[in-house]
């Protein structure tokens, strides 16, 4: 604290020196550098009272809050605004004191000019000063190049000339033509982007930067690809997003994830909307610790509703979320729960406690070999514990419940997507005119959540591998959790009862082929580890459909966001359902239940279950 008094005190000190060089200067140039005697007399006298008033002007415009070290325009504007004022002030000051001197009138305009160059450019000097001593610190750094040459590029040189770092900017590629042979921060734009490959050699880079955090996945994916053709590391500044909101700064660069290559574009959500829906509102969470339950906390905690319940069965999947939102979470009252979705009574004493207005239910078994072997678990968690759900809701008088469902559910092959596929017919089932809206949502794989190949993946490379692909042909579709997330939210705003949303899942990518770039972001290779082909599992698809042959899809409001209307039960039909489903359960029977579950879920008649389902018209929530 001493410390940082003392060098205002030399700033301040600093600046009244300039302010009494400044008067002096002026006061010389008037007269051609030749002040008379009596000139002068008159100088030092009226510099009496100008000085002290220029200082505490200084003072009063938060001069000296700034660092010198990081001087820049808005310093400068304060030090013009702060000067200008007292301009403005000085012959007043003069005139009402009664001061006995004589003032020209081209001092009162040469001194501000003065006094600005003055004390602007001895900030400016001294940061310069400091930028070149660290570059010159920075000799024995690592060549780099960086790939972008707009503001993040200006931002990134900005702050690796403010600290030392391992790198040396070599050189800058863009593809905008009129910015080949400028320079940027005293460094050369050399060229295009995919001319990447033949200038890194020529400059002796070994890793590159890429200063594009707004680029789509596309554009990354490509120089990538680029850049590790010719053996060059590959370095990102942080998201937009998060330059944008201050939570990180340009400079904290990491490596290339997978998601910035497999991802999509930014979500485009009705932020108005979604704030109107969700602020006022109490909203339920079940699932809240898993992949998909624990993200649509995290995005519903952005628009602050006034309680959040959350709702786990896993005690250190709630801990793990309690020690990251609690800091986070301001205007936001959180509950937190542990509990089981199967308990129908549980579930009815804690929505009639809370009474939320809106429940997302994340809660599921979704681990498709584990199920197969399983089939009874599934259908415990899966169907009854969404049914149990459902009825509580019903009871507590929510008004809309979301169910989180898969692209498994489509003309299922497995257990657990004919258990998910008959939650979104029991939730249609419920659907009656003015009670709760039952609204679910579809989607494919997400990056990197509990269970799939991307953390098992990268867990085989850790270990040296192989890295096991059941088929060479199998595809799937991806997306990030974080958009998954958002389009379930926004999903869960339009629905307006007995709807099926399918979210918008791009391209199907290869799996074989995500085993591929996984490694090479690893910078590994298959002649280091080797993929191995293992077979499909039971259960598995060798391609997931985003919607059965029999259902209608069509367009929302949204665009990434379809419409989709497939067979359903009525009433009477989920009823006789779930009563064989509990007696199956309470049994014990697991025989033949899964050719039953796959028969029925994919519209064939059964003998010993309800008749195939059938299209009928939902009747409106409205």
């Amino acid at each position: 604290m001493m410390k940082s008094k003392g060098r205002i005190g030399l700033v301040v000190l600093h600046d009244a020196l300039a302010a009494c060089l400044a008067w002096l200067a002026a006061y010389a140039l008037r007269f051609n550098l030749s002040l008379p005697p009596a000139y002068l007399d008159d100088a030092l006298a009226a510099m009496a009272w100008v000085v002290p008033l220029q200082a505490v002007l200084f003072w009063r415009f938060g001069l000296y809050r700034g660092l010198w070290r990081f001087a820049s325009l808005p310093d400068l504007r304060r030090i013009v605004r702060a000067v200008a004022v007292a301009a403005l002030l000085v012959p007043c000051v003069l005139v009402l004191f009664r001061v006995k001197t004589v003032v020209p009138r081209s001092v009162l305009l040469l001194d501000p000019l003065l006094l600005v160059l003055l004390m602007g450019g001895s900030r400016f000097a001294y940061r310069t000063w400091k930028d070149q001593r660290l570059g010159s610190t920075a000799g024995e750094s690592q060549p780099v190049l960086v790939l972008g040459a707009g503001s993040a590029a200006d931002m990134l040189l900005r702050e690796l000339y403010r600290a030392p770092a391992p790198w040396r900017v070599a050189g800058l590629l863009d593809d905008d033509p009129r910015l080949k042979g400028r320079h940027l921060h005293g460094v050369p734009v050399l060229g295009r982007l995919d001319e990447v490959a033949v200038i890194a050699p020529r400059l002796g880079v070994r890793q590159v930067i890429l200063a594009l955090p707004a680029a789509s996945h596309a554009l990354r994916r490509r120089l990538h690809d680029l850049c590790t053709a010719a053996g060059l590391a590959v370095h990102t500044v942080p998201a937009l997003d998060d330059l944008l909101h201050g939570r990180v700064t340009v400079s904290a660069l990491r490596a290339l994830e997978l998601d910035d290559l497999l991802g999509r574009d930014p979500v485009q959500l009705d932020d108005v909307g979604l704030a109107d829906w969700l602020r006022p509102r109490c909203v339920l969470v079940t699932g809240a610790g898993g992949s998909i339950g624990s993200e649509l906390v995290r995005q519903i905690v952005r628009f602050r509703p006034r309680r959040l319940v959350l709702l786990e069965q896993s005690e250190y999947a709630l801990y793990r979320l309690r020690q990251e939102l609690e800091a986070q979470a301001h205007d936001t009252e959180l509950v937190w729960v542990i509990g089981d979705v199967k308990d129908a009574v549980r579930m009815e004493h804690l929505l009639r406690q809370q009474q939320p207005a809106l429940l997302f239910h994340a809660a599921a078994y979704k681990h498709v070999p584990l199920m197969e072997e399983n089939p009874l678990e599934a259908i415990k968690n899966n169907v009854l514990g969404t049914w149990a759900a459902a009825r509580a809701a019903q009871a507590a008088g929510v008004e809309k419940f979301v169910l989180v469902s898969t692209d498994k559910a489509v003309e299922p092959t497995s257990v657990m997507g004919a258990t998910k596929r008959l939650a979104e017919l029991v939730c249609q089932a419920q659907q009656r005119p003015g009670g709760t809206r039952f609204v679910a949502v579809r989607f494919g794989n997400v990056l990197g959540s509990s269970g799939s190949v991307v953390p098992l993946f990268r867990a085989q490379i850790e270990a040296g591998g192989p890295i096991t692909v059941t088929h060479p042909d199998v595809t799937r579709y991806f997306m990030s959790i974080p958009e998954a997330a958002q389009l379930v939210v926004q999903a869960g705003l339009m629905g307006q009862g007995g709807e099926i949303f399918l979210l918008d899942m791009g391209e199907p990518v290869k799996i074989v082929d995500l085993a591929r770039l996984m490694l090479r972001l690893a910078g590994r290779s298959e002649a280091e580890i080797p993929i191995v082909f293992t077979g499909l599992r039971p259960g598995e698809k060798l391609f997931e459909d985003l919607h059965s042959q029999r259902a209608g899809v069509e367009p929302t409001g949204h665009p990434k966001l379809w419409r989709v209307r497939e067979p359903t039960l009525d009433a009477e039909q989920a009823a006789q359902l779930l009563l064989d489903l509990k007696a199956r359960v309470q049994t014990g029977d697991a025989t033949g239940l899964r050719d039953w579950l796959l028969r029925l879920t994919r519209g064939d008649a059964v003998a010993d279950g309800p008749t195939a389902p059938a299209w009928r018209d939902l009747p409106s929530a409205s």
